[in-house]
């Protein structure tokens, strides 16, 4: 499987945080052709997923854990989230149903899934780059899996249900661009401060639907109105 050849979750993999199966419809077929879809009743275009190889495919990958959580991938899923992940991660195991063609037969679906995800707006030619988006999130939220343990809970979207602050490393100048001065400075506050208030900030800019949902402090309310004060002096010129 590609996703555990590399990268964060084959670290994963290679120190034990993390184990992956995967279970072939095809395997589970009765005919010569192998055949895993069909034609949707009532006419259409495309092919549909039929229920009986994904079925017995569902009762290997559960037979170790029949409460295994049985997810499918979907457009009409639930949109998934750092809220959803952290969930999923915390489950000793789950099965990802990845769905080809036009979709998967709706009998499958009511007697075997548990719950159904999206990752985003927008149709794929199949589930398997959503399943491994879905792997990938779960193993940075694995402990041990993170070059540093604190890295998982500074990403954005994690701890405070903030976008994060920007990131710079070295050369100090590029491109004529420098390295903001407090980053160099030392000062563990002033640092801590200005990261704060640029989450803030970027959170404010592109998804101020993220702040009608975050709990603020006290301080977070008084950098935040020293950011819209700023934007709006900008733009009335003053």
């Amino acid at each position: 499987m590609a996703v555990a050849g590399c990268g964060v979750t084959g670290r994963a993999v290679e120190r034990n945080r993390l184990s992956l199966a995967t279970f072939n419809p095809r395997n589970y077929t009765t005919d010569m052709h192998r055949t895993v879809d069909d034609r949707p009743y009532g006419g259409g275009p495309g092919m549909v997923m039929m229920a009986g190889p994904l079925d017995a495919a569902i009762d290997d990958a559960t037979a170790a854990d029949t409460e295994a959580e049985v997810v499918y991938l979907s457009p009409q899923g639930q949109t998934l989230n750092h809220s959803i992940v952290c969930e999923l991660a915390g489950r000793k195991r789950i099965v990802l149903v990845a769905g080809r063609y036009e979709g998967v037969d709706e009998r499958l679906l009511e007697s075997r899934v548990d719950r159904e995800i999206s990752i985003g707006d927008y149709v794929l030619s199949g589930g398997e780059l959503a399943a491994m988006v879905v792997i990938d999130a779960i193993a940075r939220q694995l402990p041990g899996v993170l070059g540093h343990s604190d890295s998982a809970l500074e990403d954005s979207f994690a701890g405070t249900g903030l976008l994060e602050h920007p990131q710079y490393t070295r050369p100090e100048q590029y491109r004529g661009a420098q390295v903001p001065a407090v980053l160099t400075s030392g000062n563990h506050e002033d640092i801590r401060l200005w990261r704060r208030k640029k989450s803030l900030e970027r959170t404010w800019q592109r998804r101020p639907d993220l702040l009608a949902q975050t709990e603020l402090s006290d301080e977070d309310r008084v950098l935040l109105q020293q950011i819209i004060d700023v934007k709006e002096t900008d733009r009335s010129g003053n």
